[in-house]
């Protein structure tokens, strides 16, 4: 199902950034940034997984194809966790590791610093996690946000009891291939599973490895709560820019996904089911992801006629999959609002030459290869 994989030439392919580390309140961040500003577009901000750097995490995506017919038109800021860039040194004795929370608090004094003024961003898994803490501390600084694996949840002490039974017989390797591999696809031991075992095991340093795992594990829940459309939208705490959460449909983050999106404004978020696909949608599925980002951006009113090369030659194609189905629902809360009347849920299919834009009501969407 996956074409082989050469985690070393993913790192290599895709052309250089400028590297920077920059001081923070919480210590230094390792980032790179590709391109430059352009305008007063924002720039693409990207925070991988526990387990993974930016060039294992997103390398698959930003190299497609499609994706760099996208992104030639915004600058791209990837961030590395602290001590999980190529290289990083193993952190001295004593080190303490910063939080979940202060991961996210580090942001906003680096894109003040490299004069990046607002993002869209692209997280997986505890990326995702403190690009929404960012969005939530600092909603005018994201603009809008794709949040691939995202749970919400904090830890609960029965999962905190299995993961002390578990620690017995297990260790933090296995722990990470469980959070981004369902049992299937590690009993299936399938090449992908290999390779990033591989990856996982020798390429950053252990020590700091458990430290970006134990910070993630000790996550508390965020704090989103869904608004009654038209009622209290200006002062529940939610996400306030438009949102993509995504999940492979074998991924072990599914059900943390769909309670994710119950707890977000649904006239600004849209759902996205990846079909045959796992844990990681932007290594195995990165034509379909990168779709779904070019739809995302175009309902932001960014690049709206950009050719997917790979997929068709229209501006926004439907060759690349057999379905893409719209699920609708419409609140009947929406008070003052054309869409208030309508209190029905619908499912429609795209037709070709249709856009999936923003500010549309809540939607989940089916992609089949």
């Amino acid at each position: 199902m996956y074409d082989s994989l050469d985690l070393h030439q993913i790192s290599c392919s895709l052309g250089v950034g400028v590297e920077h580390d920059v001081e923070t309140a919480h210590g230094v961040l390792h980032v790179t940034m590709r391109g430059v500003a352009k305008g007063n577009r924002p720039t693409i901000l990207t925070y991988h997984d526990i387990g993974l750097n930016h060039k294992s995490c997103f390398n698959s995506l930003f190299n497609y194809e499609d994706m760099q017919e996208v992104t030639q038109h915004f600058s791209v800021l990837h961030v590395d966790a602290p001590g999980q860039q190529e290289n990083a040194p193993v952190f001295p004795t004593g080190y303490q590791y910063p939080t979940m929370d202060e991961l996210a608090e580090m942001l906003p004094s680096v894109l003040t610093q490299l004069q990046v003024k607002c993002v869209i961003g692209i997280g997986v898994g505890a990326g995702a996690y403190i690009l929404t803490k960012l969005a939530l501390n600092e909603p005018t600084l994201v603009e809008g946000l794709v949040l691939i694996n995202v749970d919400p949840c904090a830890k609960g002490w029965v999962d905190w009891a299995a993961a002390k039974l578990s620690g017995w017989t297990s260790n933090v390797v296995d722990d990470i291939m469980g959070h981004h591999f369902s049992a299937d696809e590690l009993s299936d031991n399938m090449e992908i599973v290999q390779t990033y075992r591989l990856h996982i095991s020798q390429d950053i340093p252990l020590e700091n490895l458990s430290m970006f795992y134990n910070s993630y594990d000790s996550r508390t829940e965020l704090p989103l709560e869904r608004p009654l459309v038209g009622l209290n939208e200006d002062t529940v705490t939610t996400l306030r820019c438009i949102s993509l959460l995504v999940v492979g449909d074998t991924s072990p983050a599914v059900e943390v996904v769909v309670e994710c999106n119950s707890r977000l404004n649904p006239t600004k978020t849209t759902l996205l089911k990846m079909a045959d696909c796992g844990g990681l949608p932007q290594v195995v599925q990165p034509g379909k992801l990168a779709e779904a980002f070019k739809y995302f951006v175009q309902g932001m009113g960014y690049i709206p006629h950009v050719v997917l090369n790979r997929l068709s030659s229209q501006s926004v194609p439907t060759a690349g999959m057999t379905r893409l189905v719209r699920s609708r629902t419409h609140s009947a809360s929406s008070v003052g609002s054309a869409e208030g009347a309508r209190s029905r849920s619908t499912t429609t299919t795209l037709p070709e030459g249709a856009t999936i834009p923003g500010h549309m009501a809540e939607q989940t969407i089916e992609m089949t290869a």
